[in-house]
């Protein structure tokens, strides 16, 4: 009674202009259930089963191993659960292996992790139903690119990154963005990753004028950097992007430290009720918990659609937006998230809490 009086108030409350109770989805859970990734795994599957469980809505947990030579044995295992649609996939090798075959059978794939670029644009070409609830990997460097804009534009700026592929993509499209607009940043560098210090760095930077960096690297990284930057009494204005969400290493990330990154959907109001039912129920809404409850009432939303219009389930979920508890739910034509999830956050007593706004930002 309580799980379903919750369900009630999740929908009357944070659902807007949506039926009272969605319509049950069959829905496979694609998850690693063994190994190194078998905690995401369960918290895909924890997430989904609260959701479901008073909807009528009934989950089926499929194993994902992310190994090529398990493809044959998952691509069956979907075509033969009877699912009217899939979430989760963690792996990129999990959707290459399986999307022709959910293609062929109408049933729409939705990961909670896949940032590939690439997989997008093939599976667009090739008519597959694929759909993700994260943010493609350019829309990490679009938002810098605003933020930079809106925050930064008339600040001595330096874009610096530590030589990996992501790094350096990330830096050069933001480079390539702020040219367009006729901005030159006026100290850039590739740096040398995982150093025990980074005095010269901050040293040249403070040569070069630069007071605002954006640092295409990794916390480790970032946190050497504004230590360092103390320490030498330099007054720096660090952002990085999604790579700061982790764990501290050797050095903690000082307060005051920018990133652009995906919030804590936990904290966020849409979330509210749906994160204190699973307190209650002693499931901690963290990881893919929220993103995997929230996929599922998305395919019922998207199923009541359906049934409304007289289409097929994945044309229902292109008739967005959904509200869900990560927030407002919508794909463009290309199956991407309409909007774009990354937030500008700041770094305060040990966690990221949504940046103060400043004069003239978004």
């Amino acid at each position: 009674m309580f799980r379903s009086i919750v369900a009630s108030l999740l929908i009357a409350g944070s659902v807007q202009a949506a039926p009272a109770l969605a319509a049950g989805v069959k829905i496979a859970v694609v998850s690693p259930v063994e190994g190194p990734f078998a905690l995401l795994g369960e918290q895909m599957l924890d997430g989904a089963r609260f959701q479901a469980e008073d909807r009528g809505s009934e989950i089926i947990p499929i194993p994902e191993t992310c190994e090529p030579n398990a493809a044959e044995n998952l691509r069956k295992a979907l075509l033969s659960s009877g699912a009217e649609a899939a979430i989760g996939f963690l792996c990129t090798e999990s959707l290459e292996a399986t999307l022709p075959a959910l293609a062929g059978a109408g049933i729409p794939a939705l990961t909670l992790s896949v940032r590939s670029d690439v997989l997008m644009e093939d599976a667009f070409k090739k008519k597959w139903p694929f759909f993700r609830l994260v943010p493609s990997a350019r829309m990490e460097a679009a938002k810098v690119t605003e933020i930079i804009l809106s925050r930064w534009k008339n600040e001595p700026l330096a874009l610096i990154e530590d030589g990996t592929i992501h790094g350096r993509e990330l830096v050069e499209s933001v480079r390539a963005a702020l040219a367009e607009v006729g901005l030159t940043p006026v100290f850039s560098d590739t740096y040398r990753p995982a150093q025990e210090q980074q005095v010269n760095l901050v040293r040249r930077l403070a040569k070069s004028g630069a007071t605002h960096v954006f640092t295409g690297g990794d916390r480790p990284d970032t946190a050497i950097i504004a230590r360092d930057a103390a320490s030498e009494q330099i007054a720096l204005t660090l952002m990085g992007g999604e790579a700061l969400n982790a764990a501290d290493q050797s050095v903690a990330l000082a307060n005051g430290v920018l990133a652009v990154s995906l919030p804590d959907y936990a904290a966020r109001p849409e979330a509210k009720v749906a994160s204190e039912a699973m307190t209650a129920a002693k499931l901690i809404p963290e990881g893919y918990v929220l993103p995997a409850f929230s996929a599922v009432a998305l395919l019922e939303q998207a199923k009541d659609q359906a049934g409304k219009d007289d289409t097929p389930l994945l044309e229902a979920l292109l008739k967005g937006p959904y509200q869900t508890a990560i927030g407002a739910i919508r794909f463009n034509a290309g199956h991407e998230l309409a909007d774009n999830p990354y937030r500008l956050l700041q770094w305060q007593d040990g966690r990221f809490v949504p940046a103060p706004t400043a004069t003239g930002t978004e």
